[in-house]
């Protein structure tokens, strides 16, 4: 019998938050589509939404109730401008902060802006069995995240851990 892992498809959601963007200019929304499908996950559904507080938490709560969708992942809004509300957003909703995750972000962040990573506000976390992340708007930084920390997290096979062991209604069928 194989100790190897199969790959897990997961049912992955992508929100764009922005007061200009359309389908024809999301770039970093439409990157990270590419990312996923191409890592062998599927789309559930991808949508924008302006910079609005409950605008966003109406979007991602529907996300994190729908038994169909594994993980959330927004891109824009995190950063220190006025309309800038997804941490505010987003956080109420998750049951549990993954910490590390901002602190993994900017550190890569530091590699490719320097001191002006600390202007973001990427978070992580988990809310009803739905990793969420959410992602400044660049489209590197959404690529960043996503090679370097996301990707290895969402396939089963990633050792010693990774984010679909703690996902048993996925592992149970």
């Amino acid at each position: 019998m194989s100790n190897e892992r199969q790959f897990v498809p997961l049912s992955i959601a992508v929100l764009t938050i922005s007061d200009t963007r359309t389908e024809e200019t999301d770039k970093s929304g439409a990157t990270l589509k590419r990312m996923l499908e191409e890592a062998g996950h599927r789309l559930a559904e991808k949508c924008i939404v302006p910079d609005d507080i409950y605008r966003i938490r109406a979007e991602v709560s529907r996300w994190i109730a729908d038994p169909g969708v594994q993980v959330v992942i927004t891109t824009g809004g995190t950063g220190l401008t006025g309309r800038d509300g997804t941490p505010e957003a987003v956080r109420p909703l998750l049951d549990k902060v993954i910490e590390g995750f901002g602190e993994m972000f900017r550190s890569l962040s530091w590699e490719e802006i320097g001191t002006s990573t600390m202007q973001s506000r990427a978070v992580a976390g988990v809310a009803n069995g739905t990793f969420v992340f959410s992602l400044p708007g660049s489209t590197g930084a959404c690529r960043d995240a996503w090679t370097k920390l996301i990707q290895a997290q969402l396939d089963y096979r990633t050792r010693p851990c990774n984010l679909v062991e703690l996902m048993p209604r996925l592992l149970e069928s």
